[in-house]
């Protein structure tokens, strides 16, 4: 199998649950240049505790007996994660339609790879080249563009 290649004008996404970066090759195949063109912060997913004061339910094992048992808590930081992950593949979508990249890199955490797939457009999932599970957003980006061709060198 080829090795990608990641072409001049393809973007690279690099995200998790708080922070997105889209970044764009503005060099060619052999000697890649990213730069970044946006940037995305949740600055309004506050912990949990501060998002909701309230206790977890309470449920009762059956009519006939008097037992209860603590339902799980409401984790509010990590829904709003998932939620700004949703925000960020319509952004991602819009940005891979107008600009007509000629491919896309991701690299993520498990977690929020697995919700940007779920929430990507088919016709945006055909451009994607390579998917890197690893978490880079609080890297430069000449880190960040590193670790990907050193990825690409693993495929």
């Amino acid at each position: 199998m080829l090795k990608p290649l990641i072409p001049h004008d393809a973007f690279v996404f690099v995200g998790d649950g708080r922070k997105a970066l889209f970044l764009r090759n503005t060099g060619d195949e052999k000697f890649t240049n990213f730069v970044a063109e946006q940037v995305f912060i949740d600055q309004e997913n506050l912990p949990t505790h501060d998002q909701g004061t309230d206790r977890p339910g309470r449920a009762f094992a059956s009519a006939k007996t008097t037992t209860r048992s603590a339902m799980e808590p409401t984790d509010w930081h990590e829904i709003e994660k998932h939620s700004f992950v949703q925000r960020v593949a319509v952004a991602l979508e819009r940005l891979v339609r107008e600009r007509g990249t000629p491919g896309l890199v991701i690299a993520a955490p498990p977690s929020a790879l697995a919700d940007l797939r779920k929430a990507l457009h088919p016709d945006v999932k055909t451009k994607v080249l390579l998917e890197i599970t690893k978490d880079l957003t609080n890297h430069p980006v000449w880190e960040i563009e590193r670790n990907i061709i050193a990825s690409l060198d693993e495929v």
